[in-house]
């Protein structure tokens, strides 16, 4: 069960990865725009918001890492928690969708982590 959950939260860090990468680099760009709905001078003016944003989501997916390649069961956990709160954070204040992109990948590799445990 534990492999299930593991394989899961690298899924879950790989997106928040790629979640950073839209919004540090990518956030005025045609990616980052389509990904997030922005119009080009929208963009523009919150350019500084989204590498914001996106040094947060690489936090995330560095504490997802930090717990798979050693920092153990604790980190793992606090982290797919924070995902999953930040996904209905999300989903509440900026677009629906994003819960099904943070919250239901973290909570889905958060049940097999806690029932290996």
């Amino acid at each position: 069960m534990m492999i299930v959950g593991n394989v899961l939260a690298a899924v879950v860090a790989l997106i928040h990865v790629y979640i950073a990468v839209l919004e540090m680099f990518l956030w005025t760009r045609p990616q980052g725009r389509k990904a997030f709905n922005l119009t080009p001078e929208f963009a523009a003016q919150t350019r500084v918001l989204g590498l914001n944003q996106g040094l947060y989501n690489g936090f995330l997916a560095a504490g997802l890492f930090w717990g798979l390649l050693g920092g153990g069961f604790g980190p793992l956990v606090f982290f797919l928690v924070c995902v999953a709160v930040a996904g209905v954070v999300g989903a509440l204040t900026a677009s629906r969708r994003i819960i099904y992109i943070q919250t239901v990948p973290a909570v889905l590799a958060l049940i097999p982590v806690l029932l290996a445990h």
